[in-house]
């Protein structure tokens, strides 16, 4: 080929390229796509390792009811089920220790309710969270909680930890199961250092002794049915609260038996005083007779099987007249 039809077919030299080169540049690009398949691989095998041995976080809907307020009880417009079983499996206990220094209840003495539990514990002792969520809540409030955090979890509980001295979380944080978020302290309405627990689902201030026994460090079972009418109520399936609770239930029983026994006896005792009055009436009824119009002491005498002397005597009767409506004694 000429150079004329060269520059005609808008060609140089120097644009080009051998064969060689050609070759060189597929046998790149095939490597850098082989490097883009090993590293997609690698991703996935991340991804797939992520799944096994991380729990995920979970859907964002269960933020957002409430989730910008500062109420410790954001739900109070919410309509609540009567019924909800709550998933309470991948637990941690709150704190390291387990003694319960007081219950949740009434409290007479302050007259209020103790919404919660309190937890022995030190100036500084770890707090963890219960279960996986985010924080909904960092706060401190002088006359109550003190410092406070609130985890809204996956399961749908809240979870309150209160007169704390440290956060080490901020609200939006997602915290799992067993994670640190504060320590404990002495802060707000306390009368010494402890933790104040509480379990809450939509608002509803549950007992946590009805979810978590505390004695042994773990949940009494896998799951907790929460109702209007039972979330107050502890659970304690213990050998010695059951054995006491068998004690009791067959001191009652027995207690039963008695008052129907005692109570049988005197139903006994009545009939039996019914039928000797009965008797005695009866008896006394046929002991006298009513003198009727027409009646004269042969034909009264004759009917009660006695003679007109023994009717007399029995009566002090002199005469033979007897006036009708007079009572008279037969025997």
């Amino acid at each position: 080929m000429t150079a004329i039809s060269l520059f005609a077919l808008g060609l140089s030299a120097q644009n080009m390229q051998s064969p060689q080169s050609f070759s060189n540049m597929h046998s790149k690009q095939l490597a850098k796509q082989d490097r883009v398949k090993d590293q997609i691989r690698v991703q996935e095998a991340q991804k797939y390792a992520a799944d096994l041995y991380e729990e995920c976080e979970p859907e964002p809907d269960i933020y957002t009811e409430g989730w910008d307020s500062d109420l410790v009880n954001c739900y109070k417009d919410a309509n609540v089920p009567n019924s909800k079983v709550l998933d309470v499996r991948h637990y941690v206990m709150p704190i390291k220790g387990n003694y319960v220094t007081s219950h949740y209840g009434y409290r007479p003495k302050f007259g209020r309710t103790h919404k919660g539990i309190d937890l022995r514990a030190a100036i500084g002792d770890t707090v963890y969270s219960a279960f996986s969520g985010r924080v909904r809540l960092t706060r401190f409030e002088r006359g109550g909680y003190g410092f406070y955090v609130i985890v809204r979890h996956e399961n749908g509980l809240e979870t309150v930890y209160g007169h704390l001295s440290r956060f080490l979380v901020k609200p939006d944080q997602y915290v799992k199961a067993g994670q640190p978020i504060a320590l404990s302290g002495n802060t707000g309405r306390s009368t010494g250092p402890h933790l104040h627990f509480e379990t809450r689902f939509m608002g509803y201030a549950i007992n946590p002794e009805a979810i978590f026994d505390f004695a042994n460090r773990c949940t009494h079972t896998d799951s907790y049915t929460f109702t209007k009418s039972n979330y107050t109520k502890a659970r304690d399936y213990s050998p010695s609260t059951r054995y006491a609770n068998s004690k009791k239930a067959a001191t009652e029983e027995k207690k039963e038996s008695t008052r129907s026994s005692q109570s049988s006896k005197k139903d006994q005792a009545s009939s039996a005083s019914t039928k000797k009055s009965t008797k005695e009436s009866r008896d006394n009824s046929r002991s006298t007779y009513q003198v009727k119009q027409g009646d004269n002491l042969t034909k009264i005498a004759k009917n009660n099987g006695i003679t007109v002397a023994q009717l007399k005597k029995l009566n002090g009767l002199t005469g033979d007249n007897v006036e009708a409506g007079k009572v008279l004694r037969v025997k």
